[in-house]
């Protein structure tokens, strides 16, 4: 278990380290002089100069990298120089949201993928598991922000639920039930697309879990369904549905920019956005190195989970 535990460790510092490479080398990436496409080409060779002293671009580039990811780990994102503001403060602002929106959406998709999954699995090809089976591949071929669209025009416009609206969004100090509702719509957005999988990843996993030899032994003990299910069923079944998880989970973090940013939720997504149409470079930066590291981490911590799921992985 600890030999498994500290390869996946090394592992996420390596991918980590590639990741804060690609980030750093994003300013760099940039056509012609970076301070005149942070700057503009109007300004004076007093502000370019300034700014390539902040930036630390009169060194050598792998001086910049040391000097950058040192600041990296103290917390240390830079300055923005739209708004000039802190880009680790404007994240730290964010993110929230974004793990809000998150958690609201796992946990609808958890509570209906997995009872929808254990029905269908009960009589695979009866009319329940037909209905369902038709409605998810239905649910997978609509694109989320063709949901949101048609969820703000009928919950928000039609039937004028409050605080569901674009730019409608209330923070959870200021009002915990408004925030809620305001961020009800994209969290049923991301759940619909998160049931889908979970629900046919499970499904086919409890069929073929049903039909070993430990569930024919449980039933002839006289144990009802919904405890084979729960007791016996689910846990084998539920490795590949925590591996689908967490590279969902992960992908959500940049799944929901589209969302966000139709109903002007002030979460990563929008701020990214906004921050590309200003060229606010140095916070876009910021925002990529985030979401990634941030995928890594929610995929190394799930492969930790299901080890503990099913020990028999790290022995392999």
């Amino acid at each position: 278990m600890l030999r498994y535990v500290a390869k996946r460790l090394v592992l996420l510092f390596g991918i980590v380290f590639v990741i804060s490479v690609g980030s750093f080398y994003l300013i760099h990436l940039l056509p012609g002089n970076p301070a005149t496409v942070i700057l503009g080409f109007g300004a004076s060779p007093e502000a370019k100069a300034a700014l390539y002293r902040q930036l630390g671009l009169a060194h050598p580039i792998y001086l910049q990298y040391f000097t950058w990811i040192s600041n990296v780990v103290r917390g240390n994102l830079g300055t923005s120089f739209i708004s000039q503001t802190s880009v680790a403060g404007t994240i730290r602002a964010a993110l929230p949201i974004d793990l809000e929106i998150i958690v609201l959406s796992q946990i609808l998709a958890f509570a209906t993928a997995i009872p929808a999954a254990m029905r269908s699995a009960k009589r695979p090809d009866g009319p329940v598991d037909r209905l369902l089976g038709a409605s998810s591949f239905t649910l997978l071929s609509i694109p989320p922000f063709i949901i949101i669209v048609l969820m703000v025009l009928f919950i928000s416009i039609k039937l004028g639920v409050p605080h569901t609206g674009p730019s409608s969004y209330v923070s959870f100090a200021s009002d915990p039930l408004g925030n809620l509702a305001s961020l009800s719509l994209p969290s049923i957005t991301l759940a619909i697309g998160s049931f889908v999988v979970y629900y046919r990843i499970l499904r086919s996993d409890l069929i073929s879990t049903l039909q070993e030899e430990f569930i024919t032994m449980a039933r002839s003990k006289g144990l009802s369904q919904r405890r084979i299910m729960w007791s016996h069923a689910f846990r084998p079944s539920s490795v590949a549905l925590l591996g689908a998880a967490g590279v969902n989970i992960g992908g959500l973090l940049a799944a929901g920019f589209v969302v966000q940013y139709l109903l002007a939720i002030p979460g990563l997504g929008y701020t990214l956005i906004t921050a590309i149409n200003m060229s606010d470079f140095l916070l876009v930066q910021g925002i990529v190195l985030t979401v990634s590291v941030g995928v890594v981490v929610i995929n190394f911590l799930f492969d930790f989970i299901i080890n503990m799921v099913d020990p028999r992985i790290s022995r392999e």
